[in-house]
């Protein structure tokens, strides 16, 4: 069974008097531990797609099957359940709280788990350690580099062992060589671990890092 089928999806926004489909009946199959990228220009549709896929937005129509599951059916808890146990997000910018330290920022999805997990603190901590960073369990953001922030996104991303990995532009506002050392920290964890990484990127160079790339047009979806 696929991990994630996407079936005939169409999103469309109503804008002034225009209407604009950002997503035009997309079908595609993901299969578990796959390295998936998506490239397109801006308003191409992949982040209404991502969105869609991580249940954080509905579509006009079609459906997403996650391990045989309709999300798109899915009550508000059950939606809350899938974006904070089955997904993880990362997006273009690392969005941690200032007045919180690093380790803080990590256990931050546990606000919203509806079981607290009382190891909190030791998983962050430990997670904080697998993305280099363990020594820096106690800085606040604004102690921290712009790669060492990213790190810290991606430790908190894998707090609940997300199956999927969805990355809108997650090394858009890094240099070159964090970049990839951010992209080979993605690959190790695919590898090791099986998670599933969707990423979208601009970078065509990282986009080629993938096993499997895909591209955006006016909402249509290619295999590129």
């Amino acid at each position: 069974m696929a991990q994630i089928h996407v079936a005939d999806l169409r999103k469309v926004y109503a804008v002034g008097d225009q209407t604009i489909t950002a997503v035009d009946r997309v079908s595609l199959v993901i299969n578990k531990g796959e390295f998936v990228s998506i490239v397109g220009h801006s308003g191409s549709g992949k982040t209404t797609l991502l969105s869609i896929v991580g249940g954080i937005m509905k579509p006009n129509s079609g459906q997403v099957l996650f391990e045989g599951e309709d999300i798109c059916s899915f009550d508000d808890d059950r939606l809350s359940e899938y974006r904070n146990e089955k997904v993880g997000f990362m997006f273009q910018f690392a969005s941690l709280l200032p007045m919180l330290t690093a380790v803080e920022n990590v256990m931050l999805p546990g606000l919203f788990r509806k079981a607290r997990n009382t190891g909190g603190h030791a998983r962050a901590a430990e997670l904080l350690g697998m993305v280099g960073i363990g020594d820096r369990c106690d800085a606040y953001p604004s102690q921290l580099s712009g790669g060492q922030q990213r790190r810290v996104a991606i430790a908190r991303a894998l707090m609940y062992d997300p199956r999927v990995i969805l990355a809108d532009e997650p090394t858009g506002d890094l240099d070159e060589e964090t970049e990839n050392d951010i992209m080979q920290l993605f690959r190790r964890l695919n590898s090791e671990r099986e998670i599933t990484f969707i990423f979208i990127t601009h970078n065509l160079d990282l986009a080629a890092m993938a096993q499997r790339r895909l591209r955006m047009t006016h909402g249509i979806l290619h295999e590129d």
